[in-house]
């Protein structure tokens, strides 16, 4: 009743399976096209980043020394 029931085979599978070229199959490489639009755009970007990282660190040294030399003038302020 629950027994499997197995298709016919009219002949049987070989001993070993023959023996066939050895190389591995090679799937196509997918062809990459890059425009010249999204060239300029990447190095616009790039110079653009790279000025607003210069600015950033332009106004980083400048608010630095502004709290050096407050410093120091409220420190003579205070010691007089």
């Amino acid at each position: 009743m629950f027994l499997p029931k197995y298709p016919a085979s009219p002949t049987p599978p070989p001993a070993h399976a023959p023996v066939a070229d050895q190389t591995p199959a090679r799937r196509p490489v997918p062809q990459i096209s890059v425009s010249t639009g999204a060239v300029a755009a990447v190095l616009v970007g790039g110079v653009v980043l790279t000025a607003l990282l210069a600015a950033v660190a332009v106004t980083a040294v400048s608010v630095a020394v502004v709290a050096v030399v407050l410093r120091s003038l409220f420190r003579d302020q205070h010691r007089r």
